[in-house]
């Protein structure tokens, strides 16, 4: 499928504020794709349906999830985790898209996942350093992320963690793991 194409599906289903984000997602997914070594194309098509599901309904969400049999634990957490494995399916099953690694970056990018690919990567830290995104923390993970991608991944991870502790809620158990995985295998390069 095509940028234009791809564009104009997403558009169809997010917000001009969510556009406008995705845009800078695609645009930073592209960047280091280029500097890390993925695949252009699929960092590019990952990106732009990335929040392909955000303004969907609740209803139709935890729907989803059901009937698809996804780990039935992302209903015991905050709904923004589902519209990425909702958003995966909805990819998958609405734009036709197949690829099942472009599949899982979108599925992954809120939450991450033990053993994550490249493309994983890339569109996690995409969605966090896109040039819209201000917070504290953040110009220092796109620093990180000019340097090595797996050490701003974690710093990505170690920040949303440190966040959500702070506004007293829940953290989803993958993300633990994923920063877990990727620390133990830093440790293991060392």
């Amino acid at each position: 499928m095509n940028r234009e194409k791809a564009l104009a599906l997403v558009k169809e289903q997010i917000t001009e504020r969510r556009y406008i984000h995705t845009l800078g997602v695609v645009e930073s997914a592209i960047e280091l794709a280029e500097r890390y070594g993925a695949d252009v194309k699929k960092a590019e098509l990952a990106a732009i349906f990335h929040d392909y599901a955000k303004f969907r309904p609740k209803e139709e969400m935890e729907q989803i999830i059901i009937a698809e049999k996804m780990d039935p634990v992302l209903l015991e957490y905050n709904m923004e985790l589902w519209h990425a494995p909702v958003g995966a399916y909805l990819v998958n099953k609405e734009a036709g898209i197949q690829d099942a690694e472009i599949l899982d970056a979108i599925a992954y990018h809120t939450s991450g996942r033990v053993g994550m690919s490249l493309l994983d990567k890339v569109v996690y830290l995409a969605d966090y350093i896109e040039p819209g995104r201000s917070f504290p923390g953040v110009d220092e993970v796109r620093q990180t992320a000019k340097q090595n991608l797996d050490h701003a991944v974690i710093q990505a991870l170690r920040n949303t963690v440190v966040f959500l502790m702070k506004r007293n809620q829940a953290i989803y158990p993958d993300t633990f793991k994923t920063y877990n995985d990727l620390i133990m295998n830093l440790k293991e390069k060392m």
